[in-house]
């Protein structure tokens, strides 16, 4: 699978910059029931708790990553993210675990492209 990005912001709310690390992880966690926007993920640390939030709008969301509405069909309702990178701004972080397993789809012979005057004699 394709590595996938996504930009932490809002942290000057919380903590500021002085949490992150290289290499630290963060627990991410979709927030639907989210007053302001229902596509919303918040970014957590053990021991301290709230960060930020993953990044919804084209103004915050860093070239390169998946904006949380871009991201939220690809993961579980919680993941895990790595950061990489560190801005005074943004904070860019891998998503390491919590991806959906892709569903399996098991065709029949006609549903697979091949027409019943192709079967083999059995």
């Amino acid at each position: 699978m394709k590595e996938k990005y996504i930009t932490i912001v809002g942290f000057n709310h919380y903590y500021g910059v002085t949490p992150f690390k290289i290499g630290k992880k963060i627990k991410c966690v979709k927030e639907p029931d989210n007053p302001y926007d229902g596509e919303a993920i918040k970014a957590t640390m053990k021991q301290i708790g709230m960060v930020g939030y993953v990044a919804n709008s084209p103004y915050t969301v860093a070239t390169g990553t998946k904006s949380a509405g871009g991201i939220a069909h690809k993961v579980k309702k919680k993941f895990t993210v790595e950061v990489m990178f560190i801005t005074r701004t943004k904070v860019i972080c891998k998503v390491i675990d919590g991806f959906k397993e892709k569903k399996r789809v098991d065709l029949g012979e006609e549903e697979a492209g091949i027409p019943r005057e192709c079967e083999i004699a059995r």
